[in-house]
């Protein structure tokens, strides 16, 4: 009889392969770093790709800034515009001459800059190293993000050279190179129901549907940082009434005493301005979404 130490090692798991011999499914997507992601949302049901990277290292998606779109922000080119065409007549040159030449004097030759003058600028490079954190990208351009709603229409995507914003990837061009359509199989978090969010909070506090509700919160933040949409930014911002919705689920989420409290305190929320608030949200980026299939 063998020994135990006699009995043949199990063979270690092999990672799976596409019929060229390259990676396939998760595989394929965890070398790449790039993750397929299904949205359902109120036109139908988006698929799409996602990925996360430092801030540093991507280039942020172009948008198109018309006049039309932000009245607020034509507001301040206009100005910016008058400001820059502004003439100063010469006696009002002379004076700004004589202030120049004042200030000039009362500095004495001696004397060295402080270097309080510059802690400010000391924090602000402080501050942006500790922003150079993880942010997400998806496959997107101009600000839209590009959708399709069967896995062969976003192979041929990803496979035709089009221009988006993923594409400045290193890992792009081996996964553009790899992909087959069977990969495009989302995984069960990567799956979210923008479509059912607003008739789940209409429906009241005691039926709202907490995985739904917070899984809604985490794509719809990425969407809005990774498309630049400013209306979902602001709506989902800390200390928003979305934001404190989103907390008080997590809370109500994690059980235990926090759960007990976090409870108490979606019975506090209007059911009615939570689901108004997320109508828009879901609007926005309903609208941003470029279906091409």
């Amino acid at each position: 009889m063998a020994s135990q130490s006699d009995e043949p090692e199990a063979p270690a798991p092999v990672a799976a392969q596409s019929e060229d011999g390259g990676l396939s499914g998760r595989a394929l997507w965890d070398e790449a770093g790039v993750e397929p992601v299904e949205i359902a949302l109120p036109g139908g049901v988006a698929l799409t790709l996602r990925a996360y990277r430092k801030a540093s290292t991507l280039t942020p998606t172009e948008i198109d800034e018309s006049d039309d779109d932000d009245p607020f922000e034509a507001r301040k080119r206009a100005a910016a515009r008058d400001d820059d065409e502004e003439v100063i007549v010469d006696d009002e040159f002379q004076a700004l001459l004589a202030e120049g030449d004042a200030g000039d004097k009362d500095r004495k030759d001696g004397d060295e800059p402080d270097p309080a003058d510059f802690e400010d600028e000391a924090d602000e490079t402080a501050e942006a190293q500790a922003d150079d954190e993880e942010v997400p990208a998806f496959l997107s351009h101009k600000g839209k993000l590009i959708a399709f709603k069967t896995p062969e229409s976003l192979v041929s995507f990803i496979r035709s050279g089009a221009p988006h914003d993923l594409a400045q990837l290193d890992t792009w061009a081996a996964l553009a190179d790899r992909v087959q359509s069977t990969d495009i199989d989302p995984l069960a978090e990567d799956r979210y129901e923008l479509d059912l969010v607003v008739e789940n909070l209409r429906g009241g506090h005691d039926t709202w549907d907490l995985p739904l509700l917070i899984a809604a919160g985490e794509v719809a933040r990425d969407l809005g940082h990774a498309l630049r949409l400013k209306p979902v930014i602001l709506a989902l911002s800390p200390g928003s009434p979305l934001d404190d919705l989103d907390e008080s689920l997590r809370s109500a989420e994690s059980g235990g005493m926090g759960g007990f409290f976090g409870r108490r305190r979606l019975k506090k929320i209007g059911a009615q301005q939570a689901s108004l608030g997320w109508r828009s949200v879901i609007g926005k980026i309903s609208a941003a979404v470029d279906w091409r299939d």
